[in-house]
Parts: structure tokens; sequence; C-alpha cells
């Protein structure tokens, strides 16, 4: 899975492997972008229709809202501000990354 946000940058994409942790229909991976070094990337939340999913690591150290399309509509923003606050997230520093298109 390449990661499209270098690709933004142009610069070459790494390309990352998904590893289940359990059973493949938990969705707790380790994922790896460089070597034999492997992230915790646990998805809490995830659409009807696989465009979108919430992911944390192990400890809830990190939050993300990824995307199939580099811009998400204001509601799915707050639907996802929403659910991760009532999970527990601080969202003091979140950042809103601005995507470019990579098309």
């Amino acid at each position: 899975m390449p990661s499209l946000g270098w690709l933004a940058l142009g610069i070459r994409a790494p390309e990352g492997r998904a590893k289940f942790v359990g059973d493949s229909n938990v969705g707790h991976l380790k994922v790896s972008f460089f070597g034999p070094f492997y992230a915790s990337y646990v998805v809490f939340g995830l659409d009807d229709q696989y465009t979108t999913a919430y992911i944390t690591g192990y400890d809830w150290d990190y939050l993300w809202l990824m995307s199939r399309t580099p811009e998400v509509s204001d509601e799915v923003l707050e639907a996802f501000k929403a659910r991760a606050e009532a999970e527990g997230f601080e969202l003091g520093e979140l950042i809103v990354v601005e995507q470019a298109s990579t098309q």
C-alpha cells in the first residue's frame, strides 16, 4: 500500500506492509513503511462504504481520520471529532492537514 501523502509532496511513496495482529475480521493491524519497524493501527470506526476510517494506536497515543479521497466533507470531519471525543481523545492538539490531490 503506498502512502499517498508522500506522492502529494512529489516524493516517491514508500510501500507499506500491513499484517493483522489477530483475527482478520478485527481491525487491529501492524503496519510498516520502513523496514522491520511496525506501528499498531487500531480501527475504531469505519463507514458503511469503507471510504473513511478512524485509526488510533495500541496505546491510543495518536489519532487519524483516513479517507480514500484527498478531501472530506465538514460533516464527516465533525462526526469524526464527535466520536473521538466520545472515546476520550483530547482534540486540543488535533491538526487538520490540507491534502493535495494526487491526480
